[in-house]
Protein backbone atom coordinates (compact mmCIF):
# COMPACT_ATOMS: atom_id res chain seq x y z
CA UNK A 1 0.00 0.00 0.00
CA UNK A 2 3.18 2.15 0.29
CA UNK A 3 4.09 2.86 -3.05
CA UNK A 4 5.86 5.71 -2.45
CA UNK A 5 3.65 7.49 0.03
CA UNK A 6 4.38 8.63 3.07
CA UNK A 7 3.33 6.24 6.80
CA UNK A 8 3.45 8.90 9.18
CA UNK A 9 2.25 6.47 12.40
CA UNK A 10 5.61 5.88 13.21
CA UNK A 11 9.18 7.90 13.46
CA UNK A 12 10.03 11.19 14.65
CA UNK A 13 7.03 13.89 14.48
CA UNK A 14 9.47 16.38 14.21
CA UNK A 15 10.77 15.15 11.19
CA UNK A 16 7.86 13.63 9.50
CA UNK A 17 5.69 17.18 10.25
CA UNK A 18 8.95 19.32 8.70
CA UNK A 19 10.35 17.06 5.62
CA UNK A 20 6.48 16.35 4.81
CA UNK A 21 5.55 20.16 4.68
CA UNK A 22 8.61 21.60 3.25
CA UNK A 23 7.61 20.59 -0.22
CA UNK A 24 4.18 22.17 0.23
CA UNK A 25 5.62 25.18 1.39
CA UNK A 26 8.07 25.34 -2.13
CA UNK A 27 4.92 24.12 -4.23
CA UNK A 28 2.81 26.90 -2.23
CA UNK A 29 5.48 29.80 -3.35
CA UNK A 30 5.35 28.51 -6.98
CA UNK A 31 1.64 28.78 -6.69
CA UNK A 32 2.09 32.54 -5.18
CA UNK A 33 4.49 33.10 -7.32
CA UNK A 34 1.92 33.19 -10.18
CA UNK A 35 -1.00 35.32 -8.77
CA UNK A 36 1.85 37.65 -7.91
CA UNK A 37 3.14 37.71 -11.53
CA UNK A 38 -1.10 37.85 -12.37
CA UNK A 39 -1.04 40.79 -10.40
CA UNK A 40 2.34 42.03 -11.25
CA UNK A 41 1.59 41.72 -14.87
CA UNK A 42 -1.69 43.37 -15.16
CA UNK A 43 -0.33 45.98 -12.79
CA UNK A 44 2.49 47.43 -14.76
CA UNK A 45 1.29 46.09 -18.34
CA UNK A 46 -2.35 47.25 -17.68
CA UNK A 47 -2.48 49.73 -15.08
CA UNK A 48 -3.67 50.42 -11.82
CA UNK A 49 -7.77 50.25 -13.06
CA UNK A 50 -6.72 47.06 -14.13
CA UNK A 51 -5.44 46.00 -10.82
CA UNK A 52 -8.36 47.32 -8.55
CA UNK A 53 -10.51 44.80 -10.89
CA UNK A 54 -8.35 41.92 -9.81
CA UNK A 55 -9.10 43.14 -6.22
CA UNK A 56 -12.59 43.44 -7.03
CA UNK A 57 -12.48 39.75 -8.47
CA UNK A 58 -10.45 38.64 -5.37
CA UNK A 59 -13.19 37.49 -2.86
CA UNK A 60 -15.49 35.59 -5.02
CA UNK A 61 -12.84 34.01 -6.76
CA UNK A 62 -11.64 32.64 -3.47
CA UNK A 63 -15.46 31.74 -2.49
CA UNK A 64 -15.67 29.50 -5.46
CA UNK A 65 -11.90 28.50 -4.53
CA UNK A 66 -12.47 27.53 -1.07
CA UNK A 67 -15.80 25.54 -1.32
CA UNK A 68 -14.19 23.66 -3.41
CA UNK A 69 -11.10 23.02 -1.42
CA UNK A 70 -13.28 22.40 1.24
CA UNK A 71 -14.84 19.75 0.02
CA UNK A 72 -12.04 17.88 -1.41
CA UNK A 73 -10.10 18.33 1.95
CA UNK A 74 -13.32 16.84 3.45
CA UNK A 75 -12.79 13.74 1.59
CA UNK A 76 -9.17 13.61 1.87
CA UNK A 77 -9.52 13.16 5.53
CA UNK A 78 -11.61 10.08 5.07
CA UNK A 79 -8.36 8.50 3.12
CA UNK A 80 -5.92 9.20 5.54
CA UNK A 81 -7.81 7.78 8.35
CA UNK A 82 -8.29 5.01 6.22
CA UNK A 83 -4.61 4.41 5.14
CA UNK A 84 -3.71 4.77 8.74
CA UNK A 85 -5.57 2.09 9.17
CA UNK A 86 -4.53 0.10 6.62
CA UNK A 87 -7.63 -0.32 4.82
CA UNK A 88 -7.23 -0.73 1.03
CA UNK A 89 -10.72 -1.99 0.35
CA UNK A 90 -12.24 1.44 2.57
CA UNK A 91 -9.44 3.37 0.71
CA UNK A 92 -10.96 2.31 -2.72
CA UNK A 93 -14.48 3.36 -1.96
CA UNK A 94 -13.51 6.18 0.04
CA UNK A 95 -11.93 7.29 -3.19
CA UNK A 96 -15.13 6.50 -5.73
CA UNK A 97 -17.05 8.36 -3.77
CA UNK A 98 -15.00 11.43 -3.64
CA UNK A 99 -14.91 10.64 -7.65
CA UNK A 100 -18.46 10.99 -7.86
CA UNK A 101 -19.25 13.97 -5.36
CA UNK A 102 -16.51 15.77 -7.26
CA UNK A 103 -17.57 15.87 -10.70
CA UNK A 104 -21.07 16.58 -9.45
CA UNK A 105 -19.46 19.29 -7.04
CA UNK A 106 -17.90 20.73 -10.53
CA UNK A 107 -20.82 20.88 -12.10
CA UNK A 108 -23.13 22.34 -10.21
CA UNK A 109 -20.64 25.19 -8.72
CA UNK A 110 -20.20 25.82 -12.56
CA UNK A 111 -23.12 26.51 -12.92
CA UNK A 112 -24.05 28.75 -10.40
CA UNK A 113 -20.96 30.91 -10.38
CA UNK A 114 -21.39 31.69 -14.36
CA UNK A 115 -25.16 32.41 -13.60
CA UNK A 116 -25.06 34.70 -10.13
CA UNK A 117 -21.59 36.50 -11.48
CA UNK A 118 -23.10 40.29 -12.29
CA UNK A 119 -25.77 39.92 -9.44
CA UNK A 120 -22.69 39.74 -7.06
CA UNK A 121 -20.26 42.17 -8.69
CA UNK A 122 -23.34 44.63 -8.29
CA UNK A 123 -24.13 43.88 -4.81
CA UNK A 124 -20.44 44.70 -3.74
CA UNK A 125 -21.17 48.32 -4.95
CA UNK A 126 -17.97 47.60 -7.52
CA UNK A 127 -17.51 50.64 -9.30
CA UNK A 128 -19.02 51.28 -12.57
CA UNK A 129 -14.66 51.83 -14.07
CA UNK A 130 -13.72 48.34 -12.87
CA UNK A 131 -16.76 46.31 -12.73
CA UNK A 132 -16.40 44.91 -16.16
CA UNK A 133 -13.09 43.89 -16.03
CA UNK A 134 -13.62 42.28 -12.94
CA UNK A 135 -16.37 40.36 -13.94
CA UNK A 136 -14.50 39.44 -17.60
CA UNK A 137 -11.69 38.19 -15.40
CA UNK A 138 -13.71 35.77 -13.49
CA UNK A 139 -15.75 34.65 -15.72
CA UNK A 140 -13.15 32.97 -17.88
CA UNK A 141 -11.45 32.24 -14.46
CA UNK A 142 -14.81 30.47 -13.62
CA UNK A 143 -14.53 28.38 -16.62
CA UNK A 144 -11.98 26.24 -15.43
CA UNK A 145 -14.22 25.31 -12.35
CA UNK A 146 -13.32 21.48 -13.96
CA UNK A 147 -9.87 22.09 -13.87
CA UNK A 148 -9.70 23.60 -10.21
CA UNK A 149 -11.60 20.90 -8.70
CA UNK A 150 -9.48 18.40 -10.72
CA UNK A 151 -6.31 19.68 -8.75
CA UNK A 152 -7.82 20.09 -5.46
CA UNK A 153 -9.40 16.67 -5.32
CA UNK A 154 -6.08 14.51 -6.88
CA UNK A 155 -3.49 17.07 -4.77
CA UNK A 156 -5.91 16.36 -1.60
CA UNK A 157 -5.77 12.63 -2.28
CA UNK A 158 -1.98 12.63 -2.48
CA UNK A 159 -1.33 14.69 0.05
CA UNK A 160 -3.86 12.07 2.53
CA UNK A 161 -1.02 9.32 1.84
CA UNK A 162 1.51 11.71 2.82
CA UNK A 163 2.42 12.17 -0.93
CA UNK A 164 3.58 16.11 -0.62
CA UNK A 165 6.10 16.08 -3.37
CA UNK A 166 3.83 15.70 -6.62
CA UNK A 167 1.96 18.68 -5.72
CA UNK A 168 5.06 20.44 -5.70
CA UNK A 169 6.26 19.44 -9.28
CA UNK A 170 2.74 20.14 -10.26
CA UNK A 171 2.74 23.80 -8.72
CA UNK A 172 6.52 24.41 -10.48
CA UNK A 173 4.77 23.19 -13.89
CA UNK A 174 1.77 25.27 -13.45
CA UNK A 175 4.09 28.45 -12.14
CA UNK A 176 6.34 28.17 -15.65
CA UNK A 177 2.94 27.82 -17.64
CA UNK A 178 1.16 30.25 -15.85
CA UNK A 179 4.25 33.31 -16.42
CA UNK A 180 4.53 32.18 -19.55
CA UNK A 181 1.66 32.60 -21.12
CA UNK A 182 1.09 35.74 -18.65
CA UNK A 183 3.95 37.45 -20.41
CA UNK A 184 2.71 36.12 -23.87
CA UNK A 185 -1.35 36.84 -23.81
CA UNK A 186 -0.65 40.02 -21.79
CA UNK A 187 2.47 41.67 -23.27
CA UNK A 188 2.28 39.74 -26.46
CA UNK A 189 -1.19 39.91 -27.42
CA UNK A 190 -2.18 42.46 -25.69
CA UNK A 191 -5.28 40.46 -24.23
CA UNK A 192 -4.91 42.45 -20.68
CA UNK A 193 -6.92 41.08 -18.04
CA UNK A 194 -8.85 38.49 -20.20
CA UNK A 195 -5.48 36.82 -20.86
CA UNK A 196 -4.11 36.74 -17.66
CA UNK A 197 -7.44 34.93 -16.73
CA UNK A 198 -6.67 32.73 -19.34
CA UNK A 199 -2.76 31.59 -18.19
CA UNK A 200 -4.28 31.22 -14.87
CA UNK A 201 -6.90 28.37 -15.99
CA UNK A 202 -4.42 26.95 -18.50
CA UNK A 203 -1.88 26.46 -15.39
CA UNK A 204 -4.52 25.00 -12.99
CA UNK A 205 -5.41 22.29 -15.89
CA UNK A 206 -1.93 21.44 -16.31
CA UNK A 207 -1.25 20.80 -12.55
CA UNK A 208 -4.58 18.83 -12.27
CA UNK A 209 -3.25 16.33 -15.34
CA UNK A 210 -0.18 16.05 -13.55
CA UNK A 211 -1.65 15.12 -10.33
CA UNK A 212 -4.13 13.08 -11.89
CA UNK A 213 -1.75 11.03 -13.49
CA UNK A 214 0.14 9.81 -11.04
CA UNK A 215 -3.40 9.19 -8.66
CA UNK A 216 -3.75 6.74 -12.03
CA UNK A 217 -0.91 4.67 -11.01
CA UNK A 218 -1.57 4.70 -7.67
CA UNK A 219 -2.77 0.66 -7.78
CA UNK A 220 -3.92 0.21 -4.08
CA UNK A 221 -6.30 3.11 -4.34
CA UNK A 222 -7.61 2.74 -7.55
CA UNK A 223 -11.49 1.78 -7.08
CA UNK A 224 -13.21 -1.00 -9.59
CA UNK A 225 -16.77 -0.55 -10.77
CA UNK A 226 -18.30 -1.92 -7.71
CA UNK A 227 -16.93 0.65 -5.61
CA UNK A 228 -18.82 3.63 -7.36
CA UNK A 229 -22.20 1.55 -6.70
CA UNK A 230 -23.93 2.43 -4.04
CA UNK A 231 -22.55 3.65 -0.90
CA UNK A 232 -24.71 6.12 0.27
CA UNK A 233 -23.93 5.98 3.77
CA UNK A 234 -20.34 6.24 2.73
CA UNK A 235 -20.84 9.50 0.18
CA UNK A 236 -23.04 10.87 3.48
CA UNK A 237 -20.11 10.69 5.56
CA UNK A 238 -17.63 12.40 3.59
CA UNK A 239 -19.98 15.53 2.49
CA UNK A 240 -20.52 15.86 6.82
CA UNK A 241 -17.03 16.25 6.37
CA UNK A 242 -16.55 18.19 2.94
CA UNK A 243 -19.55 20.46 3.96
CA UNK A 244 -18.80 22.12 7.16
CA UNK A 245 -15.25 22.81 5.48
CA UNK A 246 -16.33 24.28 2.47
CA UNK A 247 -19.03 25.70 4.49
CA UNK A 248 -16.23 27.39 6.82
CA UNK A 249 -14.74 28.91 4.09
CA UNK A 250 -18.16 30.40 1.92
CA UNK A 251 -18.22 32.12 6.11
CA UNK A 252 -15.04 33.72 5.54
CA UNK A 253 -15.21 34.30 1.84
CA UNK A 254 -18.86 36.33 2.54
CA UNK A 255 -16.88 38.19 5.31
CA UNK A 256 -14.20 39.43 2.66
CA UNK A 257 -16.49 40.32 0.12
CA UNK A 258 -18.46 42.80 3.04
CA UNK A 259 -14.83 44.13 3.68
CA UNK A 260 -14.33 44.62 0.00
CA UNK A 261 -17.48 46.24 -0.65
CA UNK A 262 -16.50 48.92 2.22
CA UNK A 263 -12.99 49.50 0.41
CA UNK A 264 -15.11 50.55 -2.55
CA UNK A 265 -16.18 53.02 -1.26
CA UNK A 266 -12.67 54.71 -0.53
CA UNK A 267 -11.69 55.11 -3.98
CA UNK A 268 -9.59 53.72 -6.49
CA UNK A 269 -5.94 54.17 -5.26
CA UNK A 270 -7.02 52.88 -1.79
CA UNK A 271 -8.60 49.87 -3.72
CA UNK A 272 -5.56 49.02 -5.64
CA UNK A 273 -3.17 49.77 -2.39
CA UNK A 274 -5.67 47.50 -0.54
CA UNK A 275 -5.20 44.98 -3.31
CA UNK A 276 -1.56 45.01 -3.97
CA UNK A 277 -1.05 43.89 -0.04
CA UNK A 278 -3.96 41.01 -0.19
CA UNK A 279 -1.83 39.38 -3.22
CA UNK A 280 1.35 39.33 -0.82
CA UNK A 281 -1.57 38.10 2.30
CA UNK A 282 -0.74 34.30 0.06
CA UNK A 283 3.10 34.77 0.97
CA UNK A 284 2.49 35.66 4.83
CA UNK A 285 0.41 32.28 5.32
CA UNK A 286 2.31 29.87 2.87
CA UNK A 287 4.39 28.15 5.68
CA UNK A 288 1.09 27.88 7.53
CA UNK A 289 -1.38 26.54 4.69
CA UNK A 290 1.35 24.11 3.63
CA UNK A 291 2.25 22.71 8.03
CA UNK A 292 -1.52 22.77 8.15
CA UNK A 293 -1.91 20.68 4.94
CA UNK A 294 0.96 18.27 7.09
CA UNK A 295 -1.03 18.33 10.31
CA UNK A 296 -4.07 17.39 8.77
CA UNK A 297 -2.62 14.43 7.28
CA UNK A 298 -0.23 13.22 10.66
CA UNK A 299 -3.53 13.62 12.86
CA UNK A 300 -5.63 11.92 10.11
CA UNK A 301 -3.21 8.97 9.79
CA UNK A 302 -2.28 8.95 13.56
CA UNK A 303 -6.28 8.67 14.30
CA UNK A 304 -6.84 6.31 12.01
CA UNK A 305 -4.09 4.47 14.06
CA UNK A 306 -5.61 5.00 17.68
CA UNK A 307 -2.04 6.16 17.96
CA UNK A 308 -3.31 9.34 20.25
CA UNK A 309 -0.17 10.18 22.45
CA UNK A 310 1.84 10.71 18.86
CA UNK A 311 -0.93 13.85 18.01
CA UNK A 312 0.13 15.48 21.29
CA UNK A 313 3.75 15.34 20.21
CA UNK A 314 2.73 16.70 16.47
CA UNK A 315 0.75 19.49 17.17
CA UNK A 316 3.72 20.63 20.26
CA UNK A 317 5.96 20.77 16.92
CA UNK A 318 3.17 22.90 15.23
CA UNK A 319 3.35 25.63 17.90
CA UNK A 320 6.98 25.95 17.61
CA UNK A 321 7.11 25.79 14.14
CA UNK A 322 3.99 29.12 13.87
CA UNK A 323 6.43 31.18 16.40
CA UNK A 324 9.42 30.64 14.38
CA UNK A 325 7.68 31.14 11.00
CA UNK A 326 5.86 33.76 11.33
CA UNK A 327 8.18 35.94 13.30
CA UNK A 328 10.63 35.38 10.12
CA UNK A 329 8.00 36.63 7.65
CA UNK A 330 7.10 39.45 9.46
CA UNK A 331 11.00 40.59 9.69
CA UNK A 332 11.28 40.16 5.96
CA UNK A 333 8.17 42.35 5.32
CA UNK A 334 8.93 45.09 7.52
CA UNK A 335 12.33 45.39 5.44
CA UNK A 336 11.51 44.45 2.05
CA UNK A 337 7.73 45.09 1.98
CA UNK A 338 7.65 47.88 0.20
CA UNK A 339 10.15 46.13 -2.48
CA UNK A 340 7.97 43.90 -2.75
CA UNK A 341 4.24 45.93 -3.23
CA UNK A 342 6.02 48.38 -6.01
CA UNK A 343 6.30 44.84 -8.35
CA UNK A 344 2.62 45.56 -8.49
CA UNK A 345 2.18 49.28 -9.15
CA UNK A 346 3.63 50.66 -12.56
CA UNK A 347 5.44 54.12 -11.55
CA UNK A 348 3.83 55.85 -14.59
CA UNK A 349 2.77 58.38 -12.64
CA UNK A 350 4.59 58.57 -9.41
CA UNK A 351 2.42 60.75 -7.07
CA UNK A 352 -0.06 57.79 -7.88
CA UNK A 353 2.36 55.00 -7.43
CA UNK A 354 3.47 56.31 -4.13
CA UNK A 355 0.13 57.20 -2.47
CA UNK A 356 -0.99 53.67 -3.21
CA UNK A 357 2.11 52.04 -2.09
CA UNK A 358 1.89 53.89 1.61
CA UNK A 359 -1.59 52.81 1.88
CA UNK A 360 -0.30 49.13 1.42
CA UNK A 361 2.45 49.15 3.29
CA UNK A 362 0.36 49.95 6.23
CA UNK A 363 -1.82 47.35 5.77
CA UNK A 364 0.86 45.20 5.11
CA UNK A 365 2.38 46.30 8.46
CA UNK A 366 -1.24 45.54 10.64
CA UNK A 367 -0.94 42.01 9.01
CA UNK A 368 2.59 41.14 9.74
CA UNK A 369 2.78 42.22 12.89
CA UNK A 370 0.05 39.76 14.38
CA UNK A 371 0.64 36.76 12.04
CA UNK A 372 1.77 34.29 15.06
CA UNK A 373 -2.22 34.57 15.35
CA UNK A 374 -2.48 33.37 11.91
CA UNK A 375 0.08 30.30 11.85
CA UNK A 376 -1.55 28.83 15.42
CA UNK A 377 -5.29 29.08 14.09
CA UNK A 378 -3.73 27.09 11.14
CA UNK A 379 -2.14 24.25 13.41
CA UNK A 380 -5.03 24.00 15.61
CA UNK A 381 -7.83 23.87 13.26
CA UNK A 382 -5.86 21.67 11.15
CA UNK A 383 -5.62 19.28 14.25
CA UNK A 384 -9.50 19.31 14.84
CA UNK A 385 -9.91 18.49 10.94
CA UNK A 386 -7.68 15.52 11.32
CA UNK A 387 -9.63 14.19 14.11
CA UNK A 388 -12.63 14.24 11.79
CA UNK A 389 -14.11 17.43 13.61
CA UNK A 390 -15.18 20.02 10.65
CA UNK A 391 -18.22 21.25 12.76
CA UNK A 392 -15.63 23.40 15.66
CA UNK A 393 -13.82 25.03 12.69
CA UNK A 394 -16.65 25.83 10.74
CA UNK A 395 -18.24 27.50 13.74
CA UNK A 396 -14.61 29.52 13.82
CA UNK A 397 -15.20 30.70 10.27
CA UNK A 398 -18.73 32.35 12.06
CA UNK A 399 -16.90 34.08 14.80
CA UNK A 400 -14.37 35.19 12.00
CA UNK A 401 -17.49 36.34 10.09
CA UNK A 402 -18.68 38.39 12.70
CA UNK A 403 -15.34 39.92 13.75
CA UNK A 404 -13.76 40.64 10.10
CA UNK A 405 -17.28 42.55 9.29
CA UNK A 406 -17.72 43.80 12.79
CA UNK A 407 -14.67 45.70 12.58
CA UNK A 408 -14.91 46.49 8.63
CA UNK A 409 -18.12 48.63 9.78
CA UNK A 410 -17.44 49.84 12.91
CA UNK A 411 -13.57 50.80 12.75
CA UNK A 412 -13.26 52.81 9.95
CA UNK A 413 -15.76 55.43 11.52
CA UNK A 414 -13.90 55.68 14.42
CA UNK A 415 -10.40 56.42 12.77
CA UNK A 416 -10.67 56.33 9.17
CA UNK A 417 -10.34 54.02 6.33
CA UNK A 418 -7.23 52.46 8.07
CA UNK A 419 -9.65 50.54 10.37
CA UNK A 420 -10.16 48.67 7.53
CA UNK A 421 -6.71 46.93 7.90
CA UNK A 422 -7.45 45.76 11.57
CA UNK A 423 -10.60 43.34 10.38
CA UNK A 424 -8.37 40.72 8.71
CA UNK A 425 -6.32 40.38 12.23
CA UNK A 426 -9.55 40.72 14.55
CA UNK A 427 -10.78 37.48 12.78
CA UNK A 428 -7.80 35.53 13.51
CA UNK A 429 -7.48 35.98 16.80
CA UNK A 430 -11.46 35.25 16.64
CA UNK A 431 -10.84 32.24 15.20
CA UNK A 432 -7.85 31.65 17.78
CA UNK A 433 -10.15 32.24 21.02
CA UNK A 434 -12.83 29.00 19.40
CA UNK A 435 -10.39 26.81 17.98
CA UNK A 436 -7.41 26.38 20.54
CA UNK A 437 -10.07 25.39 23.50
CA UNK A 438 -11.84 22.96 21.55
CA UNK A 439 -8.71 21.19 20.59
CA UNK A 440 -7.45 20.61 24.29
CA UNK A 441 -11.15 19.79 25.11
CA UNK A 442 -10.72 17.02 22.32
CA UNK A 443 -7.97 15.42 23.43
CA UNK A 444 -9.47 15.38 27.15
CA UNK A 445 -12.39 13.41 25.59
CA UNK A 446 -9.53 11.43 23.65
CA UNK A 447 -7.19 10.81 27.51
CA UNK A 448 -10.84 9.67 29.03
CA UNK A 449 -11.74 6.80 26.26
CA UNK A 450 -9.97 3.78 24.34
CA UNK A 451 -12.10 4.93 21.44
CA UNK A 452 -11.97 7.93 19.62
CA UNK A 453 -14.85 9.77 20.01
CA UNK A 454 -15.41 11.00 15.69
CA UNK A 455 -14.25 7.78 14.61
CA UNK A 456 -16.18 6.80 10.97
CA UNK A 457 -16.75 3.34 10.19
CA UNK A 458 -15.05 1.71 7.64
Amino acid sequence: MKEKMKDMTSGSPFRLLIYFALPLMIGNLFQQLYIIVDAAVVGQGVGLNALASLGAAEWLNYLILGTIMGFTQGFSIRLAQNFGAKDQKALQKTMAASITLSIILALVILFLSQLLLRPLLLLLNTPSHIILGAEQYLRILFGGIPFTTLYNLCAAVLRALGNSKTPLYAMITASAINIILDCLFVFGFSWGIAGAAAATVLAQAAAGVFCLLKVIRLSFLRPNKEDFRGNRSLKFALLKLGLPMAFQNVIISVGGMVVQAVVNGFGMLFIAGFTATNKLYGLLEVAATSFGYAVVTYVGQNYGASQFPRIRKGIKVGILFSFAASGIIMLLMLFLGKIFLYLFISRENPSEASATVEIAFRYLMVMSVCLPTLYLLYTYRSALQGLGNTIIPMLSGGTEFVMRVGVALLLPLAIGEDGIFYAEVAAWIGADLILIPAYYRSLQKLDKSSFPLTKTSK
